[in-house]
């Protein structure tokens, strides 16, 4: 695995010594067999950084083709596909979803593809039937099946559409589920075919079997492993799994701003404060500079992750790590990303 024990070696010298120091102090109460796959953008040039715990120490490794579950960063993806059919003219975002599909919603709720991408749909964050369910695996026994039962027999917002931004991780299952419809293709088509090979992200799945050999396995605060999530109807809300090589391809690309697929991912659509606004799955965040920083940050059971990139400054990080976003130690993870990015240019 080319770990180096010594704390100044070929990956470290990368990296300035603030960036080290804050790398290594967040690191420090993870638990054995943890590891972080960095990467850091700084004015379109990407660096690499990799730590694994071991017989609590922190060694450096190069994991930057390993794999990770990227929880909800995988709505940023979805978006990104709901944006190449609207660049495509095959549907427009304030389109009533209804009009796609050969069912009617429940109590004919209405509810376009905009709100379901901004989280304005007013739609709660998962069914309730979800909300009593082992968070081992929460998602694996709700298919396709049930999700349509629950849209034709129990679909119901929880406040009127468009009026506020409420994250929901149903909203995402389906959104996918209905581009899925249009395109008569399954999610992980769509990805490969529109996303995924249009960049390059070549360990990037929601088909665990294909990356197996890669994939590091997930932990709780304690360093016991847990079980992969399957998210079966809600794959579109946080079934992705990819690594830290894979999306900083993705992130370049984002710097590009003949790209307009990209860019209207990261258009603000809907205003939640004077700092903070939804594009489509992105939440954009303005700084005390002025800055724009397009973020999303994931989590399953077993792993957390975060993005930040500012495409006017080139600037970027992504951390994957295989620390449970269930305890409480997944806030060493999302506040080491943005703690990053200030300390580029």
């Amino acid at each position: 695995m080319n770990i180096y024990a010594n704390g100044q070696n070929r990956q470290s010298s990368q990296l300035t010594e603030k960036q080290y120091t804050l790398i290594y102090k967040k690191a420090e109460d993870l638990p054995n067999k943890s590891q972080l796959s960095i990467a850091i953008i700084n004015n379109g040039e990407t660096k690499f950084f990799g730590i694994k715990r071991e017989n609590d120490s922190t060694l450096t490794i190069k994991n930057a083709d390993f794999v990770f579950e990227i929880g909800s960063i995988t709505k940023v993806f979805t978006s990104t596909l709901l944006a190449n059919f609207v660049i495509d003219q095959q549907l427009n975002l304030d389109d009533d979803i209804n009009d796609y599909l050969n069912f009617p919603l429940n109590d004919d709720v209405a509810v376009s593809f905009q709100e379901l991408a901004t989280h304005t749909s007013g739609l709660p964050r998962i069914p309730v039937s979800l909300t009593t369910v082992s968070l081992d695996n929460p998602y694996k026994n709700y298919g396709e099946e049930k999700l349509k039962t629950y849209l034709t027999e129990k679909l119901e917002v929880i406040y009127s559409t468009g009026e506020k931004s409420e994250y929901s991780n149903l909203g995402f299952a389906i959104l996918g589920y209905v581009l899925g419809k249009i395109a008569d293709d399954t999610y992980e088509e769509m990805l490969q075919s529109n996303i995924f090979s249009k960049y390059k992200m070549v360990n990037s799945t929601t088909y665990r079997k294909n990356i197996e050999h890669k994939l590091i396995k997930g932990l709780n605060d304690e360093g016991k492993e847990l079980s992969n999530w399957d998210l079966s109807a809600f794959m579109a809300a946080g079934g992705i799994l990819s690594t830290v090589k894979d999306l900083s391809k993705f992130t370049l690309a984002q710097f590009d701003d003949t790209n307009k697929e990209l860019v209207l991912t990261r258009t603000s659509f809907f205003k939640v404060t004077d700092s903070y606004s939804m594009g489509l799955g992105w939440g954009l965040i303005k700084t005390e500079s002025g800055a724009i920083w397009n973020w999303h940050n994931g989590g399953t059971g077993g792993y957390t992750s975060s993005m930040i990139i500012d495409t006017k400054a080139k600037n970027g990080v992504i951390i994957l790590s295989n620390v449970s976003a269930l305890g409480k130690l997944t806030n060493n993870i999302s506040s080491l990303c943005p703690e990053l990015m200030n300390t580029l240019n």
